[in-house]
């Protein structure tokens, strides 16, 4: 197999959401397709990714180092030499060859987006939907492949004028599409407004086991501890990031004083970053870990990175892959997680699963079509293809 084309392209999201630290007006993401000399089904090989959400498009490293890197590579250098296809381990191989150890966000994005895209590629050659490409390499020995896996709804973003109406109609519409848990912003109003929206979701959705709460590192150690001793009494799901991801003191302030789990992980980019995350953090084991793996070198860091997480008695089920799109379903299943995060209706095209996706009473089923599937997402499909169609593929 050789790479014979890669092309990457910037793409506005235009929404008018924010949560308690930034709005995201500008927010963009990078969109790569990796053509490869191969067909199936009369059709050329491509791979296709995208850099995640909560990071801007990371086109200049891409286009800079890592493109170049990767088509300057021999085909025996990417290949697996037992079936000839590309090996995405490998690949990220070569593509941090003479790179520094440390800066992680610097790259790891864009590595991430095109490892994610050279699976992508595998899957296709295989015939096979990602999540059991994934399964058979990494899953645990005599673990059976899952038919669905467990999913929440990320959301309730502020949205200004009428905010509350407007969080419970979202909440609403969630629970009526078969959604069991959800996901809201927290730490962007005062605190008796804060307080008022977790209130308002608990009597909608009946429990604080199914209501989490993401701070956006919003907090410094006093105000993240004020707002912890305020939320106890609802015993929620998670307080994920109640400040900046390496403070790990005040995640170990608020670890110890906090009696519910504490969440992190999403702006954290190395097995090494997340190995600090839970040394320091001292959380005993009331923790949920949420690599993203686009951003975070993909799919075989997350592996690493899990690896790790069992080291400090992290179970699986309390590693929730960031996301909310068919990479992290992927992975999630795959690689026997405990939860994939969605975002129905949220950052489109880019949010959300493909039509071949179903969620009822929790849980989402899992896709058939080979490789990621973003060919089953139309509006997401289009842009790939334009890409594709510049390759001639």
């Amino acid at each position: 197999m050789k790479i014979t084309s890669i092309e990457e392209r910037t793409v506005p999201i235009v929404t008018s959401l924010r949560n308690a630290r930034v709005d995201f007006s500008e927010i963009t993401a990078s969109v790569v397709a990796i053509a490869t000399d191969q067909f199936r089904e009369g059709r050329r090989v491509v791979g296709y990714a995208f850099n995640s959400f909560g990071r801007y498009a990371c086109g200049g490293p891409l286009r800079e180092r890592f493109i170049p890197r990767l088509l300057r590579a021999a085909p025996h250098e990417l290949n697996d030499p037992d079936t000839g296809i590309v090996g995405p381990g490998r690949a990220v191989d070569v593509l941090l060859q003479r790179e520094k150890a440390g800066a992680h966000a610097e790259r790891s994005m864009a590595v991430g987006t095109l490892e994610l895209a050279l699976w992508d590629i595998v899957g296709k050659m295989r015939g096979l939907p990602l999540y059991r490409v994934l399964a058979e390499r990494f899953a645990e020995p005599g673990a059976d492949v899952p038919r669905t896996v467990r999913c929440y709804v990320g959301g309730g973003f502020y949205r200004g004028a009428n905010d509350l109406a407007l969080l419970c109609d979202e909440v609403s519409g969630h629970l009526d599409a078969g959604y069991t848990e959800v996901k809201i912003k927290a730490g962007g109003l005062a605190l008796a407004d804060d307080l008022r929206r977790i209130e308002s979701v608990l009597a909608l959705i009946g429990s604080g086991s199914r209501l989490a709460l993401d701070a956006s590192c919003a907090f410094q150690r006093d105000e993240a501890l004020a707002f912890a001793r305020a939320i106890a009494p609802y015993d929620l799901r998670w307080l994920e990031e109640p400040c900046d991801p390496a403070d790990f003191e005040t995640y170990r302030a608020v670890g110890e004083a906090y009696p519910g789990t504490v969440a992190g992980g999403e702006n954290l980019f190395s097995r090494e970053e997340a190995d600090n995350f839970l040394r320091y953090g001292c959380f005993g084991g009331r923790v949920v870990l949420q690599p993203d793996p686009p951003l975070a070198y993909g799919i075989r860091e997350l592996h690493r990175i899990v690896e790790v997480a069992r080291a400090h008695g992290v179970g699986r089920q309390n590693i929730v892959p960031h996301g909310g799109n068919m990479m992290s379903l992927h992975a999630t299943a795959g690689l026997g997680l405990g939860s994939a995060e969605s975002y129905p209706g949220l950052f489109e095209p880019f949010g959300g699963f493909s039509r071949e996706v179903q969620v009822s009473n929790g849980f989402a089923t899992l896709p058939c079509a080979p490789g990621i599937g973003f060919e089953e997402q139309p509006a997401l499909y289009a842009i790939f293809r334009e890409l594709a169609q510049r390759q001639g593929a």
